[in-house]
């Protein structure tokens, strides 16, 4: 007698994650994994209709930082909107854990600093019941989230927890450091992280304007933490450089994976004063990857993008002498000044002034767009406020300024400053194709008043699949295979991403045609009445995680089987 499963997905348009094409099929559920594809007699505990629906694995997001939001919250929004069953946090060298009491406020800051989460949303909800690594993996796996969700080592806490006041201000290591933050490290995997992060980028700094401790971490450092980590399971390196220095960057992170052993992860994308320089970096990556160095390239699914308003973080006025009189008061107040002739006359005669506030960019009128609704991320440059405004022989600065009083004040501003450097993105359909290439760069979790990327696993099946009309397309297949499969194994994830037999039953149901991303707005529903960007996302009819619906049409189910990964995972 067959045994009754505990969900069947009824007819609908299989992609399988392995990047072949579409077939009907329905897929039988028990105990958390997958247990038949293809004609299931027996009736389900539970039935989903997917016929005319696109049925795919989870997506599993590797970049995101979700490293605050998971002591607090059971769910792991926006991620979980979008299609994501597994998130990977960590990233780009920030977290917290290890730390001391006394370091506390110190990886506040630079996460505030780096990713942009209000430092008093962090000291709110932080319960900071752990100091070691080890300690706070054990306490993360005793919670349940709407989710999976998987630890990377973060080399900013590493390095002030052994070395203290030394590691914050850059300071060498020493053999001694070496060793212990090694040992450290090793620890870490034995304690389920999937990985090592670290970042040389002069764009990540604290809150206080301090760079971030990990920028000249020399390449003894490197290599003793990722030799220890490897040595121990399988460990990915993941990191991010600046453009201006890859080329010393790169080759000196080849070394530390062919030292090591170590399968590395990092950013790749297209700058404006280098709009080819990432050719060069693949074609090294290629190079080092024919030798037999695992390297994965992390892809942003769209440009890198600014959101500018006065609600949010950064404007386009706000280092403007008149508007810094205001800044402070509340919106409402704000927006009455605003709209007085006379302060719109003294904000717009005035020029930017300097700031070392590296995500602000001197206003450049030719690279800002209203993103429209529904939101537009590839619009071509005559579209810019700079154009349109000479079109109609006003300044651009009127336009912008008029734009953000729209909305009682939450009008936005959309600057893309990364892959956007030939006006449009024909450079990440390139980029997306690279054997080496996984979507990444969301970074769920972070950026809460300036960028709101933890869409892109959304707009990398709605844009690049169905509403692209710049350029050429992305298949399905391909777009599956690469965010659910392809994202999986990066981390060393085995057991998911693929719709089969055996394989962990982490499965959306999507209405393809109706899949659709509204415009940013923030809402104030983290701690402390924080505030963050999010996007409505219509179209995915259920999520499921282990087996278990957590998403039913746009609604969360209240239902949370989702569990910290400790470790590489590989089939039963």
């Amino acid at each position: 007698m067959t045994s009754t499963p505990d969900l069947v997905i009824r007819g609908g348009n299989i992609a399988d994650g392995k990047g072949g094409d579409l077939y009907e099929a329905d897929v039988a559920i028990s105990g958390g994994e997958i247990t038949e594809v293809g004609k299931v007699a027996a009736k389900g505990k539970e039935e989903i209709d997917a016929r005319g629906k696109l049925v795919a694995p989870g997506f599993v997001d590797v970049h995101t930082h979700y490293d605050g939001q998971v002591t607090w919250s059971q769910d792991i929004t926006p991620s979980s909107q979008n299609g994501v069953t597994t998130a990977i946090m960590g990233n780009c060298g920030v977290g917290f854990a290890p730390c001391r009491p006394s370091d506390h406020g110190r990886l506040i800051q630079l996460m505030e600093g780096v990713e942009d989460i209000p430092e008093p949303v962090l000291s709110a909800g932080i319960p900071w019941a752990w100091e070691s690594f080890p300690d706070y993996m054990e306490w993360l796996s005793k919670r349940s989230f709407d989710m999976d969700i998987g630890a990377q080592l973060p080399h900013a806490a590493l390095r002030v927890y052994v070395m203290g006041e030394r590691g914050a201000r850059r300071d060498p290591a020493t053999v001694e450091d070496n060793k212990a933050m090694a040992a450290l490290a090793g620890d870490a995997v034995r304690a389920g992280a999937l990985g090592f992060s670290t970042s040389r980028t002069l764009n990540h700094r604290t809150s206080t304007g301090d760079y971030t401790p990990t920028l000249k971490a020399g390449e003894d450092e490197l290599t003793a933490i990722a030799g220890a980590m490897h040595g121990v399971g399988r460990s990915v390196l993941q990191f991010v450089l600046d453009q201006s220095t890859v080329h010393e960057d790169l080759p000196m992170m080849l070394r530390v994976a062919e030292n090591t052993k170590c399968p590395i992860s990092f950013s790749v994308a297209q700058a404006d004063k280098a709009p080819r320089r990432w050719r060069q970096t693949m074609d090294t990556i290629n190079e080092a990857a024919s030798r037999g160095l695992s390297i994965t390239t992390q892809i942003a699914a769209r440009p890198v993008g600014l959101l500018l308003g006065l609600e949010l973080s950064r404007n386009p006025f706000q280092t403007h002498p008149s508007y810094r009189e205001i800044a402070k008061l509340p919106l409402p107040e704000r927006l009455k000044h605003l709209r007085r002739p006379e302060v719109r006359a003294a904000i717009l005669s005035e020029s930017a002034t300097a700031t070392d506030d590296p995500l602000f960019f001197r206003p450049n009128y030719d690279k800002m767009y209203l993103l429209g609704n529904p939101p537009d991320y590839e619009q071509p440059p005559e579209n810019a406020l700079g154009p349109q405004a000479r079109r109609q022989g006003r300044q651009p600065e009127e336009l912008a300024y008029d734009a953000m009083l729209t909305d009682e004040g939450r009008g936005m501003l959309y600057v893309p400053f990364l892959n956007y450097a030939d006006g449009n993105l024909d450079a990440v359909h390139e980029m997306l194709r690279e054997p080496s290439a996984v979507p990444g760069l969301s970074d769920g979790g972070a950026h809460c008043g300036i960028i709101c990327d933890a869409s892109f696993p959304t707009y990398l099946l709605t844009h690049w699949t169905r509403d692209r009309s710049r350029g050429e397309k992305l298949s399905i297949p391909f777009v599956i295979a690469a965010q659910s499969r392809k994202t999986a194994l990066s981390v060393g994830l085995t057991d998911r991403g693929v719709i089969a037999p055996g394989f962990k039953a982490d499965v959306n149901v999507i209405d393809y045609d109706r899949l659709h991303l509204h415009p940013p707005k923030v809402h104030y529903d983290l701690p402390v009445g924080g505030r963050r960007l999010l996007q409505q996302v219509d179209g995915y009819d259920a999520t499921i995680v282990s087996g278990v619906v957590t998403q039913r049409a746009g609604k969360a189910t209240g239902a949370r089987p989702g569990r910290l990964v400790r470790g590489a995972q590989g089939l039963n």
